[in-house]
């Protein structure tokens, strides 16, 4: 079993950063090399991928909405993923989920098994 913990969240004007951090435990986490990602889900809207990385970090991914204004990194020996947002805007307001999955990074929450509970951003104009 994998557990998943994000912070970072919170409240910030539009143009500006936030660094969302996502802790993993458990034992299948570090045995089988999973694959991380970070997905977001605004009001009323369905879940959408935002960033995905390797176990390895060499291969990343990310959705054309963050692109160029988001990074994905992970430090395995803390089991931490983190996602660097810069130029924030208002429609980046949602809730943001950190997932693991087994394998290679993937952009489907379905292709993912194991989920955080989330944490919020909210972007002012």
């Amino acid at each position: 079993q994998v557990q998943l913990v994000e912070s970072g969240g919170g409240m910030v004007q539009a143009g500006g950063s936030l660094r969302l951090s996502c802790a993993a435990s458990g034992r299948t986490f570090s045995d089988y090399e999973m694959a991380m990602g970070w997905f977001r889900q605004a009001p009323g809207k369905e879940r959408e991928f935002v960033a995905a990385i390797s176990w390895s970090g060499l291969s990343t991914t990310y959705a054309d909405s963050v692109k160029g204004r988001s990074t994905i990194s992970r430090d395995n020996a803390k089991n931490t993923i983190y996602l660097q947002m810069n130029s924030l805007k208002p429609e980046d307001t949602a809730v943001y989920y950190c997932a693991a999955r087994y394998g290679g990074a993937g952009v489907g929450d379905r292709d993912y098994h194991y989920w955080g509970q989330g944490t919020q951003v909210t972007v002012s104009s």
